[in-house]
C-alpha cells in the first residue's frame, strides 16, 4: 500500500428494513445450503459427524421466525438465527436448545460428509480448539466474506462476551480450505453403525422384516437400469410431480437464427438454438429430468436469490453442444438461464446451475458455457460480431483477438486470480471485450469480467459531470480500471449483473501533491441489490497502482445508483513532506463537509483537507444543496 494512504473512517450501519415471514422463508430456502454449511462448521467438533450433520439441519429448520422482523436483509435475519442457535446449542441454554432442536434419530445409520485429505483434517483440529463464538467468527469471515468490522457487529448483536477476542482467535485456522466438499452437510453418506450389537438385542423377526425392506429399496433403486443416470426420478417416461410438459425435449422453445434481428427486444427471447447437439434428444431429455429432479450424482447451484424450482413456462433451448469434455445444455425459462453439464464419457458427477436474468438486454451479451483449469469458454449472444481478451492491469496494452466458433463458444479465457496466489492480484486481470453488429448502429465495445458466477459482469464508467454510466471501454474508463479492478474479487459469488466506477470528486492534495481521484464503485446484481466502495486514487507512480478503500456499506443500499446519486467518504493521507491529512470529499451535490471527534473542521463545497495527527478517527457530514444530510458508509 501506498505510504500516503490510511485507513478510512468507520461510519455505522445502514438503517434496518422490516423483513416479512415469507422473505425471511424465501431467503432460507434459497441459501439453506450455505447455511447449513455455516452452522456445520460453527458447532462443536466433538459432537462427532453424524450429530453435527443433523444438528446443522435441525438449527437452520428452526431459524425461521414467527413474525416479521426488523433486520438488515432476510438473508441477515435468518443468518442471525442460525448463528444464535449455534452459540446457544453450547451455552446455558443448551438443555433448552437440544430438546427444541433434537435431530432425528435414525436407528442404525450414520451420516457424514465425504472424506478429506489431511488439510481438511487440521482445519477439524483447528476448529476444535475454538470456542463457539471463535468458531462463528472464523466460518463468517471464511464463508460469508466478512471483514473483522463486520464479523464483530454480528457477534455483538449476538451478545458475545468477547468479539474481538473471537474474531483472533479465528485467525488461527488456515483459510481456503471450508469450502471443501468435507465440510459440506447437504452432501452426504449415509452406513451402518453397530450392525453385530443390533443384531444381539433387537428380535430376529424385525430384523429379517427390515432386511427384506432393504433388499427391496435397493432392488428398485440399482435393479432397473435407468437411462438417467443423473436423475433421481428415473427412466425418461417417470412423471414428476408438477412438471407436466416440460420434460418433453419436443416441446423445447426454438427461435430462428435471425430472430435478433428484428425482434423488439434483445435478451434470451432472440437467442436461437445452437450448439452440435441441438437435436440430441437424449441429452435434453436427460437435461430436462436433471432439472426436474437432480439425482446424488448432480451438484445444484444457483446464484444468490434465484430458484431451483420448475420452470413457469416452456424452456427455451439456448444451446446444446459439447464444450470440453463435457455435454452441455442451455436453457432459459423466461427468468433464468439453466446450466446442465454432465462428463462426456459418463464417468463422474454432472452439474446444474440457476441465475436470474429478468432484465436482461442488448449488454447482457455472454453466458459462461464452461470453466476448466481456470480457463472460461462463454457463450456470446447471437448479435455479437467480434470478441476480444484484454488485461485490465495493462490499459494501454490492447486487446488480443479471441477465438469464436460458428456456434458463439469462444474459446479459452484465463479467469481472474487463476495465475496467482490466493488473495493476491496478480499481475493480470482478463476482461472480455465483445463487439456488437453493426446492424445495431455504432456501438462502443462492451466490457465483461468472469466473478464465477454463470454470467459475467458487466464493467462500466462514469466520468465526473455525467448523469448516468457508459461503457468502460474508452481511456479514461480503462485507466479507472487498471486502478480498481483488483477490487472486484471481493464481488464474486454474489450474482452481480454490473459494476460501475463513478469518479464523483476530484480533489487538489495539500502542499501541492498533486490530484486525487475519488471513486466509488457500485455492483448491481440480478435481484436489485447494490453495494457501494469508496475509493481514493492519490497520484502513482504505477498506473495500476490499486485504489485504497475508504468505505463500503452493506447490501441494499441505493448509494452511487441512478436514483441515489450521492456519496461522502474520508481518509488519512500522509503527504510526501511527512504531514497528516483528513481528507473527504463528497458527490456534487454535496455543499458543506463538517468533520467531528478527533479531527474538527468545516469547509464549504464538496471536499475537505484538515491538518490531522496519525491515528485520528473523526466523524465526517455532509450537508447536501437540498438541505439534506449524507454521512459516510463502513
Amino acid at each position: 500500500m501506498d505510504s500516503k494512504q490510511a485507513t478510512a473512517t468507520r461510519p455505522p450501519h445502514g438503517a434496518p428494513v422490516v423483513v416479512e415471514v415469507e422473505e425471511a422463508e424465501a431467503a432460507l430456502v434459497e441459501n439453506y445450503r450455505r447455511l447449513v454449511r455455516l452452522a456445520y462448521l460453527a458447532l462443536p467438533v466433538s459432537l462427532g459427524r453424524h450429530r453435527r450433520v443433523l444438528t446443522a439441519h435441525s438449527l437452520v429448520q428452526a431459524a425461521l421466525p414467527r413474525s416479521r422482523r426488523a433486520a438488515e436483509g432476510a438473508y441477515e435475519l435468518v443468518r442471525e438465527e442460525v448463528l444464535r442457535g449455534v452459540l446457544e446449542f453450547g451455552g446455558e441454554r443448551a438443555k433448552k436448545w437440544r430438546a427444541a432442536v433434537l435431530p432425528p434419530y435414525v436407528w442404525g445409520l450414520r451420516l457424514h460428509p465425504k472424506a478429506g485429505g489431511a488439510d481438511e483434517a487440521g482445519v477439524d483440529r483447528a476448529l476444535a480448539e475454538l470456542g463457539a463464538a471463535a468458531r462463528a467468527a472464523c466460518v463468517l469471515r471464511e464463508l460469508e466474506g466478512l471483514d473483522g468490522r463486520e464479523v464483530r457487529g454480528l457477534l455483538v448483536a449476538l451478545a458475545v462476551e468477547d468479539p474481538r477476542g473471537a474474531v483472533q482467535a479465528a485467525e488461527a485456522v488456515p483459510q481456503g480450505l471450508i469450502h471443501a466438499g468435507e465440510f459440506d452437510p447437504c452432501t452426504v453418506q449415509a452406513r451402518p453403525d453397530d450392525l453385530l450389537r443390533r443384531r444381539q438385542h433387537v428380535k430376529a423377526g424385525l430384523i429379517a422384516a427390515g432386511a427384506l425392506a432393504i433388499t427391496a429399496a435397493l432392488i428398485g433403486t440399482l435393479g432397473g437400469g435407468s437411462p438417467e443416470p443423473y436423475a433421481a426420478g428415473g427412466s425418461p417416461g417417470s412423471s414428476y410431480a408438477g412438471s407436466g410438459s416440460f420434460l418433453d425435449p419436443a416441446k423445447l422453445v426454438r427461435v430462428r437464427a435471425s430472430a435478433w434481428t428484428d425482434a423488439s427486444r434483445l435478451d434470451f427471447t432472440a437467442w436461437p438454438a445452437r450448439g452440435s447437439r441441438t437435436k440430441d434428444t437424449a441429452l435434453l431429455r436427460r437435461a430436462l429430468a436433471v432439472w426436474a429432479d437432480p439425482g446424488a450424482r448432480v451438484t445444484v447451484s444457483a446464484t444468490k436469490g434465484t430458484s431451483k424450482s420448475l420452470p413457469a413456462q416452456q424452456p427455451q433451448l439456448l444451446y446444446a453442444g459439447e464444450v470440453d469434455q463435457a455435454a452441455v445444455v442451455l436453457m432459459y425459462d423466461g427468468m433464468r438461464v439453466v446450466r446442465y453439464a454432465e462428463p462426456r464419457g459418463g464417468e463422474g458427477a454432472a452439474a446444474l446451475d440457476f441465475a436470474r436474468v429478468d432484465g436482461a438486454g442488448l449488454t447482457t451479451a455472454a453466458v459462461v458455457i464452461g470453466r476448466t483449469d481456470g480457463n472460461t469458454r462463454f457463450l456470446t449472444a447471437p448479435w455479437v460480431s467480434e470478441a476480444r481478451s484484454r488485461n485490465l492491469l495493462g490499459p494501454v496494452a490492447g486487446t488480443q483477438p479471441l477465438t469464436r466458433a460458428a456456434d458463439g463458444v469462444t474459446g479459452p479465457m484465463r479467469m481472474p486470480g487463476a495465475d496467482s496466489t490466493d488473495g493476491v492480484c496478480g499481475g493480470s486481470w482478463p476482461a472480455l471485450q465483445l463487439q456488437a453488429s453493426a446492424r445495431l448502429g455504432k456501438r462502443q465495445p462492451f466490457l465483461f469480467t468472469d466473478l464465477g458466477d454463470l454470467l459475467p459482469v458487466h464493467l462500466t464508467y462514469q466520468p465526473s459531470g455525467s448523469d448516468a454510466p457508459g461503457e468502460a471501454t474508452g481511456p479514461r474508463g480503462l485507466a479507472s480500471w487498471a486502478r480498481t479492478a483488483c477490487h472486484l474479487g471481493t464481488m464474486g459469488g454474489q450474482g452481480v449483473r454490473q459494476v460501475n466506477n463513478w469518479e464523483y470528486a476530484r480533489q487538489r492534495l495539500p502542499e501541492s501533491n498533486g490530484t486525487a481521484d475519488w471513486v466509488c464503485t457500485r455492483s448491481e446484481t440480478w435481484r436489485g441489490e447494490g453495494r457501494a466502495l469508496a475509493l481514493f486514487m492519490p497520484p502513482a507512480a504505477s498506473p495500476t497502482s490499486p485504489a485504497t478503500a475508504v468505505g463500503s456499506s452493506g447490501s441494499g443500499t441505493g448509494a452511487c445508483g441512478v436514483y441515489v446519486p450521492r456519496v461522502l467518504a474520508g481518509v488519512l493521507w500522509k503527504s510526501s513532506a511527512g504531514h497528516w491529512y483528513l481528507l473527504a470529499a463528497g458527490s456534487p451535490d454535496v455543499a458543506q463537509i463538517q468533520a467531528t471527534g478527533g479531527v474538527r473542521a468545516t469547509t464549504d463545497g464538496s471536499t475537505l483537507a484538515a491538518p490531522a495527527e496519525q491515528g485520528a478517527r473523526a466523524e465526517l457530514a455532509g450537508v447536501l444543496e437540498s438541505g439534506g444530510t449524507v454521512r459516510t458508509f463502513g
